[in-house]
């Protein structure tokens, strides 16, 4: 029998008459109700180690918007946290983190098996979203692709061109590669928890996987990507993988035999008729409407919603934003997208 989870359907290879929908951030800043919890938890970290309120946020957009799949509630940066790096948030400004950029910062981290006393509370609220979605929706587990999390933790907070990051591995390739093992260590072990907890499916988002260059980009984003999903397909056969190499351009190609994953996410900076012939081919895809059509709405965003469906109909796909959605979206412009794709 097939899966019937639509989600699940089309990331075993099966191509859909409507795509599966869900979006990147979509429990957030841009719905009313995200920031009524999120004023209740107290801070953005309170929410995310709360787990009756992390699952509530994650809930708030299945019931305003009947998405076929929910994304755990979470941040990327809770894994180099549960490793021992100081991490804090700065308003309007983001995250910040202790830096490691030396071999004996490096050996201060934690053991790896080490992690889940910090990382409990996302565990448990993996735990109530699989006991109360609707049985229809699928659930996501996520984790940051290692190449950028070491970023944030080189760096001690985001930057424009992951300079620092490039530095140190230019610099110092020994202590690079040595955080870049020790988060695809962790990584396996956070990502398997959540799995164990009720996740059906698994994404790790290489959100700078587009800065690396030549033979960095297959050293540093999509070989630890491969060796953590052959690490869960080992343990957790049959469990999907989605990756994202962000930024990835032309080099999307062969993403899913390079890394053994079920679907390439791909973002807008990817044409999608040229993506269905060359990325397509090799199994499922998702995305790719540009989000700011979630803040203006309107015929372009119908247009190219259609659009996007066209070029991806004849093979497995999943429809969803080619980055997360921003702040400033109107909630109704989310729905006019729904419609349009349901429609289409």
């Amino acid at each position: 029998m097939p899966q019937q989870k639509t989600i699940l359907r089309a990331l075993a290879g099966e191509t859909l008459p409507t795509p599966p929908i869900w979006m990147m951030r979509q429990a957030g800043r841009y719905l009313p109700e995200y920031k009524a919890t999120r004023a209740q938890a107290g801070d953005f970290l309170s929410l995310c180690y709360n787990p009756e309120l992390a699952a509530e946020v994650t809930m708030q957009p299945i019931r305003r918007f009947g998405f076929d799949a929910a994304i755990l509630f979470a941040d990327i940066l809770l894994l180099p946290q549960a490793l021992g790096a100081d991490l804090w948030f700065v308003t309007g400004e983001g995250p910040r983190l202790s830096t490691i950029t030396s071999q004996a910062e490096l050996d201060k981290l934690l053991p790896t098996d080490a992690i889940h006393d910090t990382l409990n509370p996302i565990y448990e609220t993996v735990k109530i979203l699989s006991r109360e979605l609707p049985s229809e929706t699928t659930l996501i587990g996520f984790a940051g692709s290692p190449w950028t999390v070491a970023t944030y933790m080189i760096a001690g907070q985001g930057t424009p061109d992951q300079g620092p990051a490039h530095a140190l591995k230019a610099e110092n390739r020994a202590v690079f590669e040595g955080i870049i093992d020790r988060l695809t260590e962790g990584t396996v072990a956070y990502l398997s928890k959540q799995i164990e907890a009720g996740a059906e499916c698994v994404k790790l988002f290489d959100s700078w996987a587009g800065s690396l260059q030549g033979d960095d980009f297959m050293d540093y984003s999509i070989r630890p990507m491969q060796k953590i999903t052959a690490a869960l397909k080992d343990k957790y056969p049959g469990i999907p993988v989605i990756v994202f190499p962000r930024g990835a351009g032309q080099r999307n190609v062969g993403v899913h035999a390079a890394t053994g994953a079920d679907c390439v996410a791909l973002d807008d900076g990817v044409d999608a008729a040229w993506a269905a012939a060359h990325v397509q081919k090799d199994g499922c895809v998702q995305g790719n409407l540009k989000s700011s059509h979630m803040v203006t709405g309107g015929d372009a965003l119908v247009s190219e919603t259609r659009r996007i469906c066209d070029d991806f109909s004849k093979g497995p796909h999943i429809f969803n934003l080619g980055h997360g959605i921003t702040p400033d979206a109107d909630p109704e412009n989310v729905q006019l997208m729904i419609d349009t794709v349901r429609s289409a």
